[in-house]
């Protein structure tokens, strides 16, 4: 391993700064600067300690910093490490392309793929309910919904999950309606229905996520979400379907192509 003094540099005894935040600066720029890479344990807490002439508790201070930023986690009895950058790209104008679904993939199944990851859904809820009064405006004042809730895993880490609600004069009695909706998934399905897909709508936002969400999705301290709420539309401008899907914000980059005109 590279000397501490050759990765980190020394504290400012005139800086204002609190000599915490200051370790807590020097390893983040550390981390930045690729000195230490994902998935690469830092420093123990005897080795920043010796090296900065610091006690205990003002590394675990600086550490607990970093953790509050997501940038690292602690594995009890192994040390602090960096957290792994977002796996999934997830291309805006391409994760709904029709030959997906032609193809037998579903959106999720395509970002994988392409994150060389293997894909699971588990958690899988499918039932008709009331809709709320947002879902309802969202679908045309529809009363009732199929909802179709399900957790998504990337090599067995939960990083999203979310809700489908369509309207029941689409869903009933089809195999929308089965856990399993066949190749392609809903939108396949819709499609085969006489619903061809015209366009999606999607509004986004990120914030701290619900104590439920942390344990849904296993997030670390620190954490973000992406809330995404998405509403497809068919050729006949009809809203067929509403998803609302919470994402670990550590495990997407959203990727976008806008045109310049």
């Amino acid at each position: 391993m590279t000397s501490l003094p050759s990765l980190l540099g020394g504290l400012d005894p005139t800086s204002d700064r609190a000599v915490f935040r200051q370790i807590a600066d020097q390893l983040r720029e550390a981390i930045d600067r690729g000195r230490f890479g994902e998935g690469e344990k830092l420093p123990s807490e005897a080795e920043l300690v010796e090296h900065y002439g610091v006690s205990r508790m003002t590394v675990r201070n600086s550490f607990s910093v970093l953790q509050g930023e997501g940038l690292v986690h602690a594995e009890h009895g192994k040390g602090v490490f960096v957290r792994p950058r977002p796996p999934v790209r997830r291309l805006a104008s391409d994760r709904f392309a029709r030959r997906h679904r032609e193809q037998g993939k579903s959106a999720f199944i395509v970002e994988a793929d392409a994150a060389g990851s293997h894909p699971k859904v588990d958690s899988l809820e499918v039932k008709e309910e009331k809709a709320t009064q947002d879902i309802a405006a969202r679908l045309g004042s529809v009363r009732r919904v199929l909802a179709r809730r399900r957790r998504y895993l990337l090599d067995g880490r939960p990083v999203e999950f979310a809700t489908s609600f369509l309207p029941l004069d689409i869903a009933r009695g089809t195999q929308i309606a089965e856990p399993n909706p066949g190749p392609g998934g809903i939108y396949a399905r819709l499609e085969e229905l006489g619903h061809r897909l015209d366009h999606f709508e999607e509004e986004i936002r990120a914030r701290m996520p619900s104590p439920t969400e942390v344990k849904t999705l296993h997030l670390a301290s620190g954490v973000p979400v992406i809330h995404l709420i998405r509403t497809a539309y068919d050729t006949e401008k009809r809203p067929v379907e509403v998803c609302d899907t919470v994402m670990a914000a550590d495990a997407y980059v959203l990727s976008y192509q806008l045109p310049a005109t």
